[in-house]
C-alpha cells in the first residue's frame, strides 16, 4: 500500500529584544536560575503586563516579509493549562485574531543546483510568553524551576500541512531560520532555544483528499532531529495502519537514542485550553501608517537579493546584479552577513570579477569560518583585505594557488597583514616577464628531450611534466596561462623541424 506524508510545522522563534513580552526583566542567555525573572513574571499578587512595543514591531516586520496581513486589532488571549513552571496558571498569547494571518514562504526542493520551487502557505503567526524551564538534575531527586525564561517574547509561525516529506519540512524550518536572522528578529541560535519546531504529522492512502489522524511531535531543535523524527513518526504510523491498528492524536516526544517517537499525553484540542481574552491587556491597535514606517526600515529580502545576485541587467537605478549561478546565489544568501561580506568584495573589485569574489567567499573563507567554528563577522579576513587579494590575482601579481597561501597567512595572522606586505616579504610575485619565462622554458626543453619527444609523438602527459618541471624551476611564481601558451608555442615550432 503507498501513503503519502502530510507535514505541518509550528516554529516557536524567540524575538530579538532585550526585555520580555509582558515586563522589564532581560532576556539575556545563561543567567542563574530565577535571577531574570520580576514580579511581573512570577505572577506574584497584583501586577499587571504591559506590552513591549519593539515585539510588535519586529512580528509586523515578519508579516510584511511573508506578504500576509497584519491584523488590527489583534487579541492576546489567555491560554489556561497548569504546569509547575507557568506560574499565572496560563499563558498569554493570540488565538482568534492573532498579529500575522496568511502569507507565504517559498522554499527550494530537490539536490541539483537547478531546484525546484514550492510554496508553503503560512496560516497564521501570533505572539506569547514563553514558559519556565523545569530542572531534573542536581537536585537530590528533585525538580527545580527556573523561570528566566517565563515571559520570553515569542512569535509562533503556524504552517498549513502543505510538505510531504521530512526533506520538505527541514527545508521549510531552514528558510524561516535564514528569514527571521535575515530580518534580524530573532538570533535563531537553536542550541539556546531561540529556535525550535513542533511538527504535526499524519499519513493518508495516496490520492485520498482527506487527512489524516496527525499527531503532534514537539520541541525538536535540531534540523536533523526534525528529520529523523518526523521520518520515524511517518514509519509508526505506516505500521499501525497496515496492522489493523488505528491512530490516535497525541502529544508525543522523539527519543533520538532510539529513533522513536513516544507518547507524552493525549492531544487537547482548542477548546481544552479554555482561550478567552485577556481582560488586563486591550486590543492592539496597529495604524497604517506604523505599518508603512516599519515597512521602510525593513532590509531586503532574500528571496529578492538571491533574484537579484542571478540577474545578469544592469540597472543604475536598483542595486547591483551579478549574473551569479543560482548554487552561488543560494549559498552566498544563506546568512545576510555573508550577501553583505559578499557584496563589499565586489564593491571594492567591480562587478565583472563577481564571480571570482562569490568563488573566494564560499569557497576559502567558508571553508575557514567552518574550520575555526566561527561566523563571517569573526572573520579575520575583512572584505577589503579579501578584495585586495583577488585584484593581485586578476593583474597577474600571484597565481591563484599562489593566493591561497597568502589567505592563509592572512587568516592566521595577528598583525593584520596586507596582501601586498605579505607578497612583498614572501617574495611571491608572479614571473609575468615573457622572455624570462620563454628563457626557462628553453632550458627546461634542452634538459628534458624524452618528454619533448613523447609529447611529439602525441602523449600528452609529457606536457603537464613539462609544465610542472618550469613551475618547479620558478618555485611557483611564473604565469601558469604564460607558461602553458609559451611552452605549446615552442613544442609545436619543436614538432615542426
Amino acid at each position: 500500500m503507498q501513503w503519502e506524508v502530510v507535514v505541518g510545522l509550528e516554529v516557536h522563534t524567540q524575538l530579538l529584544t532585550q526585555s520580555k513580552l509582558f515586563s522589564g526583566a532581560s532576556t539575556t542567555f545563561g543567567g542563574m536560575p530565577n535571577s531574570q525573572a520580576c514580579a511581573v513574571d512570577l505572577a506574584l499578587p497584583g501586577v499587571l503586563p504591559v506590552l513591549n512595543r519593539g515585539v510588535v514591531e519586529l512580528a509586523v516586520k515578519f508579516g510584511l516579509a511573508i506578504d500576509a496581513r497584519i491584523n488590527s486589532p489583534s487579541i492576546f488571549a489567555r491560554k489556561n493549562y497548569f504546569y509547575p513552571d507557568l506560574p499565572k496558571g496560563y499563558q498569554i498569547s493570540q488565538f482568534e485574531l492573532p498579529i500575522v494571518e496568511g502569507g507565504h514562504i517559498k522554499i527550494k526542493t530537490g539536490k541539483s543546483n537547478e531546484e525546484n520551487e514550492k510554496i508553503i502557505n503560512i496560516t497564521r503567526a501570533h505572539l506569547e510568553e514563553d514558559a519556565g524551564k523545569s530542572l531534573h538534575e542536581d537536585f537530590h531527586g528533585m525538580t527545580g524551576i527556573d523561570l528566566n525564561r517565563a515571559g520570553t517574547p515569542l512569535l509562533e509561525i503556524v504552517s498549513e500541512p502543505d510538505m510531504r516529506s521530512s526533506s520538505e519540512a527541514v527545508a521549510f524550518a531552514k528558510t524561516i531560520h535564514t528569514l527571521v536572522r535575515w530580518l534580524g528578529i530573532s538570533d535563531g541560535n537553536m542550541e539556546e532555544g531561540s529556535f525550535r519546531c513542533d511538527a504535526n504529522v499524519s499519513i493518508r492512502r495516496l490520492g485520498d483528499e482527506k487527512l489524516g489522524t496527525r499527531r503532534e511531535i514537539k520541541n525538536l531543535n535540531s534540523f536533523r532531529f526534525l528529520q529523523q523524527a518526523i521520518e520515524a513518526e511517518a514509519e509508526f504510523q505506516k505500521y499501525t495502519l497496515e496492522t489493523g491498528g488505528e491512530i490516535k492524536q497525541a502529544t508525543v516526544l522523539f527519543d533520538s537514542d532510539k529513533r522513536e517517537t513516544q507518547v507524552m499525553r493525549t492531544k487537547e484540542d482548542a477548546h481544552d485550553y479554555r482561550y478567552f481574552p485577556d481582560p488586563d491587556l486591550l486590543p492592539l491597535i496597529i495604524s497604517p501608517d506604523w505599518i508603512e514606517e516599519i515597512r521602510a526600515s525593513m532590509v531586503e529580502p532574500p528571496d529578492l537579493c538571491f533574484s537579484r545576485f542571478i540577474d545578469s541587467k544592469i540597472d543604475s537605478n536598483s542595486k547591483a546584479t551579478y549574473a551569479l549561478s543560482k548554487y552561488d546565489a543560494s549559498m552566498l544568501t544563506a546568512d545576510i552577513d555573508i550577501a553583505n561580506y559578499f557584496e563589499k568584495v565586489v564593491e571594492i573589485i567591480g562587478r565583472k570579477e563577481a564571480k571570482l569574489c562569490a568563488n573566494w567567499v564560499i569557497g576559502e573563507v567558508a571553508a575557514r569560518l567552518n574550520q575555526d567554528n566561527k561566523n563571517i563577522k569573526a572573520s579575520p579576513v575583512s572584505p577589503k583585505q579579501l578584495a585586495e587579494l583577488i585584484l593581485r590575482i586578476c593583474d597577474g601579481t600571484i597565481s591563484g594557488k599562489t593566493a591561497k597561501d597568502v589567505f592563509s597567512t592572512m587568516w592566521d595572522g595577528e598583525n593584520h597583514a596586507s596582501a601586498d606586505e605579505i607578497i612583498k616579504t614572501k617574495g611571491l610575485k608572479q614571473i609575468s616577464n615573457s622572455d624570462e619565462i620563454t628563457k626557462l622554458v628553453d632550458m627546461i626543453l634542452i634538459d628534458n628531450p624524452q618528454q619533448v619527444a613523447d609529447f611529439c609523438r602525441g602523449k600528452e602527459k609529457a606536457f603537464n611534466s613539462l609544465v610542472g618541471q618550469v613551475m618547479k624551476a620558478t618555485k611557483g611564481k611564473a604565469n601558469p596561462a604564460q607558461v602553458n601558451d609559451i611552452l605549446k608555442e615552442r613544442l609545436n615550432k619543436k614538432g615542426q623541424e
